[in-house]
């Protein structure tokens, strides 16, 4: 079945239920092993980060069933993650960066593209000159995210969990295509 693509700028209720049921999916697997509180607070926060500047979802279906999603929004220049250990290059810090909160494949089908095609579509035509995102070190994608350039220039110690490294991919003007 043909994969299908889509771009938000906003959420819908059903939006919000589709993206907390795949979040399920892929954050019970080991390293995260996240239950149900922990989907209820992405559920929950959903609306409020679809209020952020710059925010842009894009979503991969088969059928009627979400499989893959990658959003994010602006982090404004100035501004970097609140528990990093160290702050990114100066010229990193001072300009505004797209934030990825969110870059998830149901399992069955990852090593299909899916992922690859959805973070194209997020970066394609940007604004900012640099995205950043936390990645779990223990993580399996840890390693892709390394595979496709992103290099990590920063530790977010959470008062809970694993210490997460920031990463940050320095975008070509106009964003990515290909």
């Amino acid at each position: 079945m043909a994969i299908a693509y889509a771009r938000h700028t906003s959420l819908t209720s059903a939006l919000v239920e589709a993206l907390a049921d795949l979040y399920a999916v892929v954050y019970a697997e080991p390293p995260y092993e996240e239950g149900p509180d922990e989907v209820a607070g992405f559920r929950g926060g959903l609306p409020e980060q679809a209020e952020r500047g710059g925010f842009t979802l894009h979503t991969a279906h088969q059928g009627r069933a979400l499989i893959g999603a990658a959003y994010g929004w602006t982090m404004p220049a100035g501004v970097w993650w609140r528990n990093a250990d160290r702050n990114p290059p100066t010229d990193i810090h001072a300009a505004d960066k797209l934030a990825v909160m969110e870059w998830i494949v149901h399992p069955r089908l990852r090593g299909r593209g899916v992922g690859a095609e959805l973070m194209r579509r997020l970066l394609d035509g940007r604004p900012e000159p640099v995205a950043t995102l936390a990645a779990n070190p223990e993580s399996a994608a840890r390693g892709m995210y390394e595979r496709a350039g992103w290099v990590q220039v920063a530790r977010s110690m959470l008062p809970w969990g694993t210490p997460m490294d920031v990463l940050v991919l320095r975008l070509p003007a106009g964003g990515v295509h290909g």
